[in-house]
């Protein structure tokens, strides 16, 4: 078993590889939002995405390690479903996404209405209530999953209720944004089936979501491009396809050491959002392939330590909910680093901690406090609770396998 001092460092060098994660993020987007046409107005700052990054970047910080300090046990629904503020948060969450679709209230950019504009004083703050509900969703469905353990095993008592619930969130989101339901979707599977449910039970709505998620791809003329463009580059590289060409232009210009920070070129108007979902190409102009490697490795840095606070971890609870950070972070950064690469088709998912984005950054910075939460309370605690009411003999027996372990 790991030790108090040795559970706190892996909690301390995940904190760690997070807080590196955004630096970069925040010093790239800054130098992706440089623009030679525009003059610089610090009257204006919030306008400029590079000096809004700057200001989310400690408020991020300060929102990571306030969430660490807040005991994740309070989100259990064993203690009570009104007495957890999760059902409350999902019926605003689910209230957002309700409101989100109002043509007179949701922001429509880049052609998706996925936006609210929140009036801050002299500021027009934009949140994306579809982030919101992903990570409450994961959080309901390992409370959830906690609450009725073995009985998810039950179809209609446990298991539908959950889908439904996940199926309404899902089909809000899909209206306007079928990469992120298609991610809720896949994360639930994913939980769903490390909860222990029956497979029969967890492939029986695979068919309906198919379907679905076809339907919506036949019916939007963009979604069916960029699949074209994606099977056949060469014949709409100056079309849909100009994104994921100009993408591998700024990759391939790096070559090992990139041309310098500061230096690329592809983001002067050569690569679209090049601050948000292709930022991952714009380091690897700068930086080169060592660059992109880094990042990399940080992310496989921060899943490893994860990993091991899940593995250690004796609460259901705290193990679900880590499990689903981590396979949100994972598979999200995943996607993002194989859409700047063309392995897959291009899709409006950002880059963990580095795209610009401060719903992206503060949501998925407060999910990693969670996670050093569970790390720095429940270790010592969970195995005390373990081993309570066993003879001494048998308790300290377990304790030499655990600590040989």
């Amino acid at each position: 078993m790991l030790t108090n001092a040795k559970y706190n460092q892996v909690a301390n060098c995940t904190a760690a590889v997070v807080v590196l994660l955004m630096a970069i993020g925040t010093v790239f987007v800054f130098s992706a939002s440089a623009d030679i046409g525009r003059e610089l107005n610090l009257h204006k700052f919030y306008d400029y995405p590079g000096l809004r990054q700057i200001l989310f970047f400690p408020v991020a910080c300060l929102v990571l390690f306030t969430a660490a300090a807040f005991d994740y046990r309070k989100l259990r629904l064993t203690n009570g479903w009104f007495k957890s503020p999760l059902p409350y948060l999902l019926l605003v969450s689910i209230a957002l996404l309700i409101i989100v679709l109002v043509p007179s209230v949701g922001a429509r950019i880049n052609n998706a209405r996925r936006w609210l504009r929140i009036a801050a004083g002299p500021f027009n703050v934009s949140f994306q209530p579809s982030e919101l509900a992903k990570w409450v969703i994961i959080a309901f469905l390992a409370a959830s999953l906690d609450a009725f353990g073995a009985e998810i095993r039950l179809f209609f008592k446990r298991f539908l209720p959950i889908c439904c619930v996940v199926g309404l969130v899902v089909g809000l989101i899909v209206i306007e944004d079928v990469g992120t339901a298609a991610l809720i979707s896949l994360l639930a599977f994913l939980m769903l089936v490390i909860a222990g449910a029956r497979w029969w039970h967890v492939l029986s709505p695979l068919p309906i979501a198919v379907a679905g998620f076809v339907y919506v791809l036949i019916h939007s003329p963009a979604r069916m491009a960029r699949i074209s463009a994606f099977l056949n580059p060469e014949k709409w590289a100056d079309s849909v396809g100009y994104q994921a060409n100009q993408s591998l232009t700024a990759l391939g210009s790096g070559g090992m050491l990139g041309k310098g920070l500061g230096g690329g070129i592809c983001k002067y108007g050569h690569l679209p959002e090049d601050t948000t979902d292709f930022i991952f190409a714009i380091i690897g102009e700068e930086l080169g392939f060592v660059g992109n490697a880094a990042v990399i490795l940080l992310f496989i840095l921060f899943m490893w330590l994860g990993i091991l606070i899940v593995v250690r971890c004796r609460d259901r609870f705290g193990q679900l909910l880590a499990g689903g950070i981590l396979l949100a972070i994972g598979i999200q950064a995943a996607l993002n680093i194989g859409v700047v690469t063309v392995v897959l088709p291009t899709k409006g998912i950002p880059l963990p901690f580095v795209s610009a984005g401060g719903t992206s950054m503060l949501l998925s910075s407060a999910a990693v406090g969670i996670l050093l939460s569970i790390a720095r309370q429940t270790q010592p605690k969970c195995a005390e609770a373990e081993f309570a009411g066993e003879p001494a003999e048998a308790n300290s027996a377990r304790q030499r396998i655990l600590i040989t372990a």
